[in-house]
């Protein structure tokens, strides 16, 4: 069982950056990979990043390439999503994701979710 909690989303301006922080608790973390996906409002859920929590091997979809950073911090159980040149099309619900594998470039078999956290950018 692994709980998750995002926290660090809000409104800012293009251009601006924001750091999304997701805390973690659970067992036997080093089984699971834990990923980054948003949700924007009339569109499905869109897969970002993810990273593997034992060895920190990370992987970005396309739409999370170039101006998105996943990292996570064992000791302070945490993972991030650092965000760059914010756009008014990154305005979305950003969640917190966790599975059970290593197979990070898979957007599937996530079981694992926090509430999720608001974005929004102006323009």
């Amino acid at each position: 069982q692994v709980h998750l909690a995002e926290s660090g989303g809000g409104l800012l301006q293009a251009g601006e950056s924001l750091r999304l922080s997701c805390a973690v608790s659970g067992d036997r973390l080093s089984d699971y990979t834990m990923g980054w996906l948003r949700q924007a409002p009339g569109k499905e859920r869109e897969f970002l990043a993810a990273i593997t929590w034992s060895g920190g091997t990370t992987y970005y979809a396309k739409s999370g390439k170039g101006r998105f950073a996943i990292s996570r911090d064992s000791a302070k159980m945490t993972v991030y999503l650092q965000m760059d040149s914010l756009k008014p099309e990154d305005t979305a619900v950003y969640y917190c994701a966790a599975k059970v594998g290593m197979v990070i470039s898979s957007r599937n078999g996530y079981n694992y979710w926090g509430q999720g956290t608001q974005v929004t950018v102006s323009s």
